[in-house]
């Protein structure tokens, strides 16, 4: 069943603009598969270690991967060490093997962001470290919309546990308490000083026989002693939050079946009403405001057509959560003046 995203924001303080933490690595590896795709069984080409990633492995007081200068590891695994364990060296890695530089992968970042319509968003890092780099819940669940679409990048963050050649020990993901849960995916977890906890999470619900995505983030979780402790909060803040949207998901019909949506006017003040040829069904929870929007459906309106002809479709939703009906003439169209247009009402 296609999975159709429908964002969720969450968040447990007033926050207009907060420090990313390591939820940046999101954008990192949207930015690595959008230049470098892989897809399926594909694990893209091999990475080798350079020195300063080796020597950032060492940095205590960072999340780091431990890597080697002249290991080789295939794309798939480099972002695995990004998502997974949140290697910071992992991620300045990606970065320079993309763009040479990792002033000019963050520019990439940045460009990728104002393309999603990320208007509140700047990134100063590929890792997150930085506490300039900063975003939005409203754009993060953007990115995290689009990046989810990607199945290896889906395999990578629903990941709890897992193992890679080259590297001593098993890897394991910040966000396990949470992905053990029935339905419940990555994205990524973020936490520093002055970010607090964050965690950008995914689960999915049944819908009318469908598996629909949600999307949530958690920003900004800091009533805890110890960072730690932040993350912890903001984990368990998630759950609650990702059980109550599972159970409250659903779906109600819209625009049914016959309905008028619509008419087209002739210009001279003549109108003829259109209407919708199917039923259309939004999906989220209760109070939930959906996008209604009429158009020609990218054909030229006819000087005069019968009763049934499709003129145009409705849309209801947006993004990949959009859902469109044609619409029909609900009788005769004569011959119209200069400037016909389908409109909707309202």
């Amino acid at each position: 069943s296609p999975l159709i995203g429908w964002s969720l924001r969450i968040t447990y303080a007033v926050i207009v603009l907060a420090t990313l933490a390591s939820v940046a690595k999101t954008m990192t590896a949207y930015v690595i598969l959008r230049d470098h795709p892989i897809k399926g069984e594909e694990t893209g080409p091999k990475i080798t270690v350079d020195q300063q990633a080796e020597d950032e492995s060492k940095i205590e007081e960072e999340s780091t991967a431990q890597i080697s200068k002249g290991q080789q590891f295939t794309e798939e695994q480099m972002l695995q060490l990004l998502m997974i364990p949140s290697g910071n060296n992992a991620a300045r890695l990606l970065a320079r093997w993309d763009a040479k530089t990792e002033a000019e992968f963050v520019k990439k970042m940045n460009d990728a962001a104002k393309d999603l319509g990320m208007t509140d968003t700047t990134y100063t890092d590929p890792s997150g470290l930085k506490s300039t780099t900063v975003s939005t819940p409203k754009d993060q669940l953007k990115l995290a919309k689009a990046v989810m679409q990607n199945d290896v990048f889906r395999d990578i963050v629903n990941t709890t546990i897992t193992t890679i050649p080259g590297i001593d020990r098993q890897i394991r993901n910040n966000n396990d308490k949470a992905l053990l849960l029935e339905g419940v995916g990555g994205i990524k977890t973020g936490s520093s000083t002055p970010a607090g906890g964050n965690l950008l999470w995914s689960a999915n619900a049944l819908v009318d026989g469908q598996i629909r995505r949600i999307v949530g983030i958690t920003m900004g979780a800091q009533k805890a002693a110890i960072l730690n402790d932040k993350l912890e909060l903001a984990i368990d803040y998630s759950i609650k939050v990702i059980q109550a949207a599972q159970a409250g998901v659903t779906s109600t019909t819209v625009v049914k079946k016959g309905d008028v949506v619509g008419h087209v006017d002739d210009g001279l003040g003549g109108r003829t009403a259109v209407v919708a040829t199917k039923d259309l069904k939004a999906v989220g929870w209760a109070g939930l405001k959906v996008e209604i929007a009429i158009n020609d459906g990218g054909k030229v309106l006819p000087h005069s057509a019968s009763a049934g002809d499709i003129v145009g479709q409705v849309s209801i939703g947006s993004g990949t959560g959009k859902v469109s009906a044609p619409v029909a003439l609900q009788q005769d169209l004569a011959e119209p003046g200069f400037g016909a247009k389908i409109t909707r009402l309202g």
